[in-house]
């Protein structure tokens, strides 16, 4: 493929056209139209009309992709590369994922001491139909059981299960209710704390997704019986986390308002009087706290480091628990974010720490006394990212580090005391012979308030010269970091010789929690105008050209791309937006948006809807403005991000637009917002592909060739 000149995908019959209601509020003295409210409500019959049309539409746009065929076989073989999990040790057994070439979805295996393998839980086996998905799962500190949950549809409703991990017998289950439900374990594996929210009918209307509470749950036996362990009168919100120590002694609950970057702590003595006992409660930090084997409670914390430390404490003393009083094992690292870390070890028999760092969105390792004397040494790791570190909860001198970066499938290495500098080959993942040979440039932009950004260029070794047709990506917010991971929609599009960017916003976490703050609620800006520089130097360094520039982003990143649209219209030639937020006066209103109001604000404060009313994209419509392509994607189980946002924007670029590019809206049935089968992610990457080819010319020269080997 190359670069040919074109603006857009070629024009297809107008789209139906959405009716527009004279509908203006008054909300804390600004006046708000709302012409597609309509659109909000899927049973309307004025709803499901309008979307037949947009369905319609949108298989004729797609469909007529000239690049769409060559993308998806592209795409089919770089998603046969595989990827492995993390091990999980309890006792003599190994549990982790797997997913093998030509499997829709990874499977949940446990290796025996012999070394055999065996799946304990297979998605597809479960439902053929692979709507299935496998959304948790916790083996019981003996690792005879295993605590397992699963969701159908997309809707994220996870059932837990526990089955019997020699003879895999169903042990119990289903319990409904346990979306986003941690478990612990207590030994002996008959009982386990976990999170359900409470029935609909013990809960205002419209609330049904809130009210969580933590249990006592007996293995097998009725969920009606399960013990009430906390959450009674507290913010119905509310998100919770359970620990409990290997012992069985010690248990810690964490909660924190939806996503609000800060928790509430309690541990409670099970052996003593069980009662939860404040750890941290209303500080404006995060704090992950658990008692280890060596007895003391540990404590990975942004508190007073918004980069991130370790300390320890003493359990049995709350004198102790202050920060002031904390032991420091590692401390926050100048111009480095600490992610997680794992006890370890050494060959002397020395507790250790195995800890990563991240550096520029770029991943370290390093071995740490846990005596707080400081470090003891550096992990030679390739440029990527670690997903994880896992060890033995008894403790050992080895350790599993998950591993990927721009063109390695999620694998495992090893690292191992008697070799304490250096990393070997755990588990790789299978890499189908597709994957091209990709050259990362690590940049800089500049953001409108002088701020740098950093961004990941992707593009093939030996591609012809520049500038060529681009995808921006970026997300920008909830704290998250994007970090280099293998992406087959990535390496479809470097393959086919474009250029695929990453940029690390602020609102993301790559410099720790500031970094975050910094892109959330009245700083919102940040994060666009971050994402506008990262496109303009993109253009300026001669990489692409504005005519050839995509932007790509989802969820909250969908957001991202929206605002984008709307803000500067001029930057790009194309914009895919799935499953976004958009319409950000209602957002609260629908799916789990009350949960994100610390990240974005409220409409029901007059400062914050003023917040929200400056860059929501819905609201930022101007008829006769050129907008460039626009490819929505949405998903109609989607319990998170309601797809009327999508409707609403869609509806209102393809009234306002002057330009002849098309503004497509792209629904799935029975997918919601996480986990999907593998041919399904192949099938709505290559209609995003496709369309951004097609927008940026990125056009197929020899469409008999094979896909790059």
């Amino acid at each position: 493929m190359s670069s040919a000149p074109s603006s857009a995908p070629d024009p297809a019959p107008d789209p139906a056209l959405a009716p527009r209601l004279d509908l203006v509020e008054d909300l804390h003295g600004h006046r708000v139209a709302d012409p597609y409210r309509w659109l909000e409500d899927p049973a309307d019959p004025r709803t499901q009309a309008w979307t037949a049309a947009q369905d319609a539409y949108a298989r004729q746009v797609l469909s007529a992709l000239p690049a769409r065929g060559s993308f998806a076989a592209r795409l089919r073989e770089l998603v046969r590369s595989g990827a492995v999990g993390i091990p999980v040790q309890r006792a003599d057994r190994a549990f982790s994922t797997r997913r093998d070439p030509g499997q829709e979805h990874a499977v949940l295996r446990v290796r025996e001491p012999d070394g055999t393998a065996r799946v304990l839980v297979d998605p597809m086996a479960l439902d053929a139909a692979g709507t299935t998905t496998l959304d948790a799962w916790s083996p019981s500190w003996e690792g005879t059981r295993l605590a397992y949950q699963v969701s159908v549809g997309g809707d994220e409703e996870s059932l837990l299960h526990v089955l019997d991990v020699a003879t895999g017998e169903l042990l119990d289950g289903p319990v409904d209710r346990c979306r986003y439900s941690p478990v612990a374990w207590l030994p002996g594996g008959e009982e386990l704390f976990y999170v359900r929210r409470l029935a609909p009918e013990e809960v205002p209307a419209g609330e049904e997704q809130f009210h969580r509470r933590v249990y006592l749950h007996r293995v097998g036996a009725d969920p009606s019986s399960d013990v009430l362990v906390h959450g009674e009168g507290l913010d119905p919100t509310n998100y919770y986390g359970v620990r409990t120590s290997s012992d069985g002694r010690w248990l810690v609950v964490s909660a924190s308002a939806g996503t609000a970057p800060r928790d509430d702590v309690w541990l409670a003595d099970l052996h003593g009087d069980g009662v939860l006992r404040p750890l941290q409660v209303g500080v404006d930090a995060q704090t992950s706290a658990w008692v280890a084997r060596d007895g003391r409670l540990w404590l990975f914390s942004d508190r007073d480091a918004p980069r991130g430390r370790l300390a320890v404490a003493d359990p049995a003393d709350p004198a102790s628990w202050a920060p002031e009083s904390w032991t420091v094992v590692v401390p926050q690292v100048e111009g480095a974010v600490l992610t997680d870390v794992a006890l370890v070890d050494a060959a002397d028999g020395a507790l250790q720490v195995l800890a990563v760092h991240a550096v520029d969105a770029t991943d370290r390792l390093s071995v740490w006394a846990a005596d707080g004397s400081g470090k003891v040494a550096d992990v030679a790791v390739p440029p990527g990212s670690i997903a994880g570190v896992s060890s033995p909860p008894e403790g050992g001198r080895t350790a599993w580090v998950g591993y990927t970066d721009h063109a390695t499938p999620p694998s495992v290495l090893r690292w191992d005391a008697a070799t304490p500098t250096s990393l070997v080959d755990q588990e790789r993942a299978p890499v189908a012979g597709a994957v091209p040979d990709v050259v990362v440039t690590e940049t800089h932009a500049t953001s409108a308030d002088g701020t740098p950004v950093h961004l990941f260029v992707v593009a093939r070794a030996g591609a012809p010269d520049r500038p060529r047709p681009t995808v921006l990506y970026g997300y920008g917010g909830f704290n998250v970091s994007l970090t280099p991971a293998y992406s087959a929609q990535t390496l479809a599009w470097v393959a086919a010789g474009g250029v695929w960017a990453v940029a690390n916003l602020r609102g993301g976490s790559e410099h720790g929690e500031e970094w975050h703050r910094a892109g959330m609620r009245e700083r919102k800006q940040n994060v666009f105008d971050d994402f506008a520089a990262a496109g303009e130097h993109l253009v300026r360094e001669g990489w692409t050209t504005h005519a050839q520039l995509g932007v790509l982003g989802g969820s909250n990143g969908g957001l991202l791309v929206g605002t984008t649209t709307t803000q500067r219209p001029d930057l790009v030639a194309a914009v895919v937006c799935s499953a976004p937020l958009l319409d950000m006066v209602r957002y609260e209103l629908f799916g789990l948006g009350r949960t994100w109001n610390d990240e974005y604000g409220t409409a029901a404060d007059p400062e914050e809807l003023g917040w929200l009313l400056g860059y929501s994209p819905y609201h930022h419509v101007t008829v006769g403005t050129a907008y460039p392509a626009v490819l929505f994607t949405t998903f109609e189980s989607d319990t998170r991000v309601d797809p009327l946002h999508a409707r609403k924007l869609a509806a209102a670029l393809q009234h306002a637009t002057s330009s002849d590019a098309p503004v497509v809206l792209r629904r799935e049935l029975s997918v919601g917002h996480g986990a999907r089968a593998v041919s399904r992610t192949v099938e709505l990457a290559a209609d995003q592909l496709a369309f951004l080819a097609a927008a940026t010319g990125l056009v197929e020269e020899h469409p008999d060739e094979p896909a790059a080997g």
